[in-house]
């Protein structure tokens, strides 16, 4: 009877081979976290934007020709460190002036997701393309938004929330997409342009196995490759193949940026520990009272003035970075922390003016934010618009996402 119980129950190399099928298929086959990858490429689009509008008057002595770092020197950093920037390509005033209205251009289009497969690669080189110029006026903020645009090209970032997502759920996707071709023939055509006629400078088109030349050819064959099997063989086998590794892609690109937020916060938190300041609970104090930091002076001493306070906020930002990467396991503290960092980040836009910084960095923590509450969130958005403009279309934008079948639910998802 025993032996017949035992010979029946599965052993835990089944188990196991089981649990290793159900995770393939679904990094396979399910885009995972496409409201997270959403807020990111809401929050980092509007994030650079907005910094490149505010920043309009300033624009030629941040990154143009009245900019005290030349494009001579930028020239001869960008020779050592091989990074990427298209206005090194020229010196003349059109060309920054276009590439700087571009960028703003590119971020509202990525913003409202409208061809997002297009403007994420199109943001990435913008971005890229700006930050590199000049890179001694950046800070921390500008390395998130220099990281994410990065990510965000190798995502499926309009799923959901976006002009293209709102297209498909209407049925818009005509047999005969002659903008998209369009716009698909457009940048091939620039591409072969500035890599033929050498108006690509410094290597930075070349096509070697690491160079950006590649990198740019494969993505726009790829984007060609799987929208033409998407329409003439939807159900063959190409087109499969195309999908599953875009969504693998996907996959593997929400799960990188979910550990670059986790070792931004560590080795935040570990520097933190290692200074004397931190230490002794008076970090806190020290940018309260400079001039640059100081939008609120009334606001800064009143905060700068309670040592008890300092001292809690110190200490308390310390504590939540360091072990922010080892409790993300667990669900509930996971998102006490981010409510916690969230609202440290916001602090920090008022008190220090570094709106832009805050922004990045919570636009980087809704990576961590819980499916249900992004759904609930946008549903009240929708209906808050709706409401406020009286148009009921508005009402149905954002439709409740279908529920999980069994198989999902059990793949363990760190960011789900």
């Amino acid at each position: 009877m025993s032996d017949n119980t035992q010979s029946a129950r599965p052993g835990w190399e089944a188990v196991v081979s089981a649990a290793l099928l159900r995770g393939w298929v679904a990094f396979t086959r399910r885009t995972i976290a496409p409201y997270q990858a959403a807020i990111v490429r809401i929050g980092i689009s509007l994030c650079f934007g907005g910094f490149l509008l505010r920043e309009w008057p300033n624009r030629r002595v941040l990154y143009g020709d009245l900019a005290p770092w030349s494009t001579g020197l930028a020239r001869q950093m960008l020779a050592s460190n091989h990074a990427f920037t298209i206005l090194a390509w020229s010196d003349n005033r059109w060309w920054f002036e276009a590439v700087y209205a571009a960028a703003i251009v590119v971020s509202a289009l990525l913003l409202v997701g409208w061809r997002t497969r297009t403007m994420s690669v199109l943001f990435m080189v913008l971005v890229l393309s700006i930050q590199n110029r000049s890179v001694l006026v950046g800070d921390g903020g500008d390395n998130v938004v220099h990281l994410m645009a990065i990510y965000l090209a190798f995502t499926r970032c309009g799923t959901v929330w976006s002009l293209d997502a709102r297209a498909a759920r209407l049925g818009r996707l005509v047999e005969r997409d002659v903008t998209g071709v369009a716009l698909w023939l457009l940048l091939g055509a620039a591409l072969a342009y500035c890599q033929l006629s050498g108006f690509a400078t410094l290597g930075m088109l070349d096509m070697g196995a690491y160079d950006w030349g590649t990198v740019f050819w494969l993505f726009w064959l790829f984007v060609g490759a799987r929208e033409w099997l998407r329409r003439r063989q939807p159900d063959g086998e190409g087109a499969d193949l195309l999908d599953a590794l875009t969504t693998m892609v996907h996959n593997s690109a929400m799960l990188v940026i979910a550990v670059e937020v986790c070792f931004i916060y560590a080795t935040a938190g570990w520097y933190k520990i290692q200074g004397s300041l931190w230490e002794g609970g008076t970090a806190l104090y020290f940018p309260l009272h400079l001039a640059y930091f100081d939008p609120w002076p009334g606001l800064s001493a009143l905060l700068g003035g309670n040592s008890i306070l300092v001292c809690l906020i110190t200490y308390g930002t310390v504590m939540v970075q360091v072990s922010f990467p080892f409790l993300v396991f667990n669900r509930r503290i996971k998102n006490v922390l981010l409510v916690l960092m969230m609202i440290e980040h916001a602090a920090i836009a008022v008190t220090l003016g570094l709106p832009f910084f805050s922004l990045a960095m919570i636009a980087a923590d809704a990576v961590f934010l819980p499916t249900g509450f992004l759904t609930r969130l946008g549903e009240g958005v929708a209906k808050g618009v709706a409401r406020a403009t009286h148009s009921p279309v508005l009402r149905q934008s954002i439709k409740r996402p279908r529920r999980a079948t069994e198989s999902e639910q059990e793949t363990v998802s760190l960011i789900r």
